[in-house]
């Protein structure tokens, strides 16, 4: 099968690779891919989010199946164009991707079909939600969050009055974020420990990954911004029978129930970021797209045949794919990042010690935002190298990949020490 993948970053590195392993791969394309990626497949010269250049290239490249990485082009009805196409394509459409594109979209919906999650207010006036945080919350912390797409950034725990209308400041009238804080969600914070559930759907039915623990804040002990990720582990400690009957039951099914009730088509990645709260499981947020880190964890362990499950998915035959596989190891991913991550950052520094880092036993670097010149590397992105380590428990992993990491150098490198340190309140 000729297959492209959408994307250039550190996830995009794990889906190339597991679509590499698979046997129905023939030829694999990156839009736009990376320095990293061109060793995996060809790179074609398209950005993620032109939507009609991919489309004009699968097409006319004759793609048998389109893997979208970043929520961007999926937010732009990139699946929509491919699909009409005649590409087969994983990933949801333009409607349905509004399940992250519009976290106003989100909440409503969780809202109408009465799936667990927390209590909210939406606003499209500065100086009301202002007046909201500032004289009618009595309980402190609560979360701010842009309407649209930031790419993981535009959340802000506010611990005070204060800090909760200078983040309504930052969003609805400075516009940090763009169009994306036009509109913004003000919401209870909820406590407890955070699960990542990645579900496989076709719209008629769904299997669900093994979960991963993804660490968003940039600094240990979950202190500073939030960030694209800083690290994940999988499978997580906290994942039981159980837990996962019913998280399907009270998140999962609702929640295709009212895809299909309100008639959204949805064919790929539906990812659920969730609570553990003393009430039960509640939705966090929704990503229409695999995360980032999660899947540098949850493939490098995943089986079964990728690119078969894919393709079912796309066809919407997903029934007819045996029981998910994993391997018995534990995945635990370090991101290491520019400094000033995740505000400005310095590009082009070299980036010594590659080598010695792959060397260590069951690690694989999964390159987010790096270049090449000759045979040297450099940084070119916020979030830089994923240190990715397999061991037969959490404390094996952990220190493989603590000890690759710290053979990695550059001006301003830095990492969260705790990734797979567990915390609950």
């Amino acid at each position: 099968m000729r297959i492209l993948l959408v994307g250039s970053g550190g996830r995009e590195h794990a889906l190339a690779e597991a679509i590499r392993r698979s046997p129905r791969t023939t030829e694999l394309f990156l839009a736009p891919g990376s320095d990293a990626l061109a060793a995996l497949g060809t790179c074609v010269d398209l950005a993620a989010d032109d939507v009609e250049g991919i489309t004009r290239f699968a097409r006319e490249t004759k793609i048998d199946l389109a893997v979208v990485g970043p929520e961007m082009p999926l937010v732009k009805g990139l699946a929509d164009l491919l699909e009409a196409a005649g590409v087969k394509v994983f990933g949801p459409k333009k409607a349905a991707a509004q399940l992250e594109g519009s976290k106003v979209f989100t909440k409503n919906l969780l809202r109408k079909y009465h799936i667990p999650t927390a209590e909210f207010r939406v606003f499209t006036e500065a100086h009301l939600a202002e007046i909201y945080v500032t004289e009618q919350v009595t309980t402190y912390p609560i979360v701010v969050k842009a309407d649209g797409l930031a790419a993981g950034k535009g959340v802000v725990v506010a611990q005070d009055a204060a800090e909760a209308k200078d983040a309504v400041d930052r969003m609805m009238r400075r516009l940090e974020f763009g169009e994306a804080g036009r509109r913004v969600v003000v919401e209870e914070c909820l406590v407890g420990e955070e699960i990542s559930v990645l579900a496989v759907t076709d719209g008629k039915t769904f299997c669900t990954l093994e979960p991963a623990r993804d660490h968003k804040r940039v600094f240990d002990g979950d202190a500073g911004p939030n960030t694209g990720g800083m690290g994940a582990f999988c499978p997580s400690p906290l994942w039981t029978p159980a837990l996962e009957q019913e998280i399907e039951l009270r998140v999962l099914v609702p929640t295709l129930h009212a895809l299909n009730r309100e008639k959204l088509e949805y064919r790929g990645l539906l990812y659920a970021g969730i609570m553990l709260t003393g009430e039960g499981p509640k939705v966090l947020e929704y990503n229409c797209r695999f995360g980032d880190p999660e899947t540098q964890v949850i493939l490098p362990r995943l089986s079964t045949d990728f690119v078969e499950l894919a393709l079912r998915t796309a066809e919407g035959k997903l029934e007819e794919l045996p029981e998910l596989q994993f391997a018995p190891e534990v995945a635990l991913t370090v991101v290491l990042a520019s400094g000033g991550y995740p505000g400005p950052f310095k590009k082009g520094l070299r980036i010594r010690g590659l080598e010695e880092a792959a060397a260590v036993p069951g690690v694989r670097l999964h390159h987010a935002g790096t270049r090449r010149e000759g045979e040297q590397w450099f940084t070119n992105g916020g979030r830089v190298l994923g240190v990715t380590a397999l061991g037969t428990s959490l404390e094996e992993a952990r220190h493989r990949a603590y000890q690759a990491a710290g053979r990695i150098e550059w001006e301003g490198l830095h990492y969260r020490r705790d990734v797979g340190v567990l915390r609950t309140a």
